[in-house]
């Protein structure tokens, strides 16, 4: 029965140490070790557990003002759930046998994770004081939210390569790109780069020193195995339930216009403030580089129809 452990069901006392002795033993190792040393162990609790002082001493503001705990908690939320998506597409990615069942719930899982993440914007549009906000964002430049390097991994798990290219030169895309190729024209570059000069931010050349070699890892390892890449395996030797389809297009959504809409608006409401329009704090274009209806991001283009990519974004 789940949720109720063996002895619960009938184990003995002499079977359980059985099974315990049988568990170490079948590792190599001594079990008379491990269960002495239990007469020495301090019991659990919450706190321990969850390294709660630990978590809550990393708020670490730059400013006077209250409410940049409430910004910088906010973004820590954030890069949990991040963690949380990343585990999962792990999961799916290692999962020797993957069938369609366990696809289908660790995709439930995820697109989960992204509803909380797209509902949560009201927490930055509205839970911040305007006058806090726009002295303490002045201390935080060049650093951008652009730089959660969590969330480019996750967008390189979700998809092909292709689907992540910037939408000037998706067409010219093909196979024998190289990763570096790729990345000089991935559709982030937007927010980073002066495309008159052609030259890179600090936020971006920044960003990219600490990171790109772990993109190139990720982008390798997850090329045949990304959720897209598992999805099309999947429904070639499998009929594909339509609320796993459903819910693939739901995420696809929720991600690629509904969270970023989320992030545009709240993004909207501070930088602009009814007046002349403001830098993000990294430099970025950030109208062109966030609204869905630019850059036509996709991560599972054939499920939409033809009309459906054709408008995307226009909706909202």
């Amino acid at each position: 029965m789940e949720g109720v452990s063996e002895i619960e069901q009938g184990w003995t006392k002499d079977q359980l140490e059985e099974r315990i002795r049988a568990k170490y033993e079948g590792e190599g190792l001594n079990p008379d070790t491990f269960m002495t040393g239990l007469l020495w162990s301090k019991p659990i609790n919450y706190w321990d557990y969850v390294n709660l002082d630990a978590l809550l001493s990393l708020q670490v503001p730059r400013t006077v003002f209250p409410d940049e705990n409430v910004f910088i908690m906010y973004h820590q939320i954030n890069e949990l759930l991040f963690k949380m998506i990343l585990w999962e597409m792990s999961q799916i990615a290692e999962h020797t046998g993957i069938n369609i069942a366990f696809f289908k719930s660790r995709i439930g899982r995820i697109a989960r994770y992204f509803d909380m993440l797209e509902s949560s914007f009201s927490i930055m549009q509205d839970g911040m004081d305007m006058d806090q906000y726009v002295r303490f964002r002045h201390t935080l430049a060049p650093a951008s939210g652009f730089q959660s390097y969590q969330y480019r991994i996750i967008e390189l798990r979700f998809t092909d390569m292709v689907n992540l290219i910037d939408a000037r030169y998706r067409k010219d895309y093909d196979d024998t790109w190289t990763l570096q190729e790729c990345f000089e024209k991935i559709y982030w570059q937007a927010a980073g780069v002066n495309h008159q000069t052609g030259q890179k931010s600090y936020m971006l050349e920044d960003f990219e020193t600490r990171y790109l070699p772990k993109f190139f890892k990720n982008a390798e390892q997850y090329k045949e195995r990304n959720l897209y890449a598992t999805y099309r395996q999947l429904a070639a030797t499998d009929a594909i339930d339509e609320e796993l389809r459903e819910t693939m297009r739901h995420l696809d959504r929720t991600v690629n216009i509904k969270w970023v809409m989320a992030h545009y608006r709240a993004a909207q409401h501070y930088l602009n403030q009814g007046k002349e329009k403001a830098e993000a704090t990294g430099g970025s274009e950030w109208e062109k580089y966030m609204h869905p209806k630019y850059q036509k991001r996709i991560f599972f283009p054939e499920l939409w129809s033809e009309e459906e990519r054709a408008n995307w974004g226009q909706d909202v």
